[in-house]
């Protein structure tokens, strides 16, 4: 699957009956059949709404070809709203379905209720947030949390303008910044793990909800640097470099990698994602529980994830994660992001609406 290439399906669904009435005349000797009683089951309408994070699009977007190849008739669209974005659709009844990089907000969590909106949360897969250098730069091939956090931290705008300023044996060049638009799931993360204050961070850096925009950026500058998720560091590599990254001065510089990832090794930017599923819509729309149940299958669930770049879920908790959708269980685990929270920690919390 090529990220580059955004596929947002816009679909018009027009379902037409024929009705054939072959009422027989009064008085030639037949008697009407009498009216049916029982509820017909739910007739799919053939389209499923999925909006949000520019970090999980890329599943859910080969997700939704792969199912539509199987279900001719059921269209999915996927929108790219950034993580918050997405949740305002969905909180307002707009969407079936919310990719987010992070978990629901305490006001998300509010305005769904408020709403009337129910919703079943399914962490999906792993990512490893990757910082990334223009390939010339040779200077920045391991970082510290604290360097970074001196990089991104309020006080460093306008201030922290030159690399040199990070460390003094880097060079004094411009340091010119990238990364995720302030209504991404990505930020909001990044800026928790690093600056220590979820959606803190200075201003003066070049911000987009479409992670191409940042590779490019980053591509085309020797002084820049940015971050966004695994699949598009892995999707670029050849005109992107990645940055290890040391959680404290004395600790092992680690790279993003899925097997880093996994083990729990990359810290503190390996982080759950999610897609968060409108109970309502999964209970009366057949097409949505469907491409749900398709989504989770764990073929799916590993193949195709690992396609576009991230890291599978263990087999335990992906049969965990389809038992939560299958018995219908609403709420969250957790409300805002935890930082380095294990899958294990996942399928131990329990789950408040």
């Amino acid at each position: 699957m090529n990220l580059k290439t955004y596929s947002l399906l816009a679909v018009a669904i027009l379902a037409i009956t024929a009705c054939n009435k072959n009422a027989t005349p009064a008085g030639d000797g037949a008697t009407n059949a009498p009216a049916a009683t029982s509820e017909a089951a739910p007739v799919a309408q053939g389209l499923v709404a999925a909006d949000g994070s520019s970090t999980v699009f890329p599943i859910t977007e080969a997700m939704a070809e792969e199912f539509q190849k199987a279900n001719a008739g059921i269209k999915v669209t996927v929108g790219l709203s950034g993580t918050g974005g997405g949740f305002k659709k969905f909180c307002r009844g707009e969407t079936d379905i919310s990719n987010a990089s992070r978990p629901i907000k305490a006001e998300e969590k509010d305005a769904c209720k408020a709403a009337g909106v129910e919703y079943i949360e399914l962490p999906i897969a792993l990512d490893a947030l990757t910082v990334v250098v223009n390939p010339q730069n040779t200077w920045a091939t391991e970082m510290t949390v604290d360097e970074l956090k001196k990089i991104w931290e309020p006080e460093a705008q306008g201030k922290i303008t030159n690399w040199n300023q990070v460390r003094s044996s880097f060079p004094d060049k411009p340091l010119i910044l990238y990364g995720a638009g302030v209504d991404s799931g990505t930020y909001d993360y990044f800026t928790a793990a690093i600056v220590g204050k979820e959606h803190s961070s200075r201003g003066d850096f070049t911000a987009s909800e479409d992670d191409n925009v940042l590779v490019q950026g980053v591509s085309g500058d020797v002084n820049a640097l940015g971050f966004f998720g695994l699949a598009y560091y892995e999707e670029n590599k050849d005109k992107l470099k990645d940055v290890k990254i040391k959680a404290n001065p004395a600790a092992p510089a680690v790279e993003p990698t899925v097997e880093n990832a996994r083990s729990g090794k990359y810290q503190p930017l390996s982080r759950p994602i999610f897609i968060y599923v409108n109970k309502k819509a999964a209970d009366t729309k057949p097409e949505v529980a469907k491409f749900v149940e398709f989504y989770l299958d764990s073929q799916n669930a590993t193949d195709l994830v690992k396609e576009v770049g991230y890291v599978p879920l263990p087999d335990n908790a992906q049969a965990a994660f389809r038992e939560r959708f299958a018995k219908r269980e609403i709420g969250t685990g957790f409300t805002g992001s935890k930082i380095g929270v294990s899958i294990e920690d996942l399928l131990k919390e329990k789950l408040v609406y």
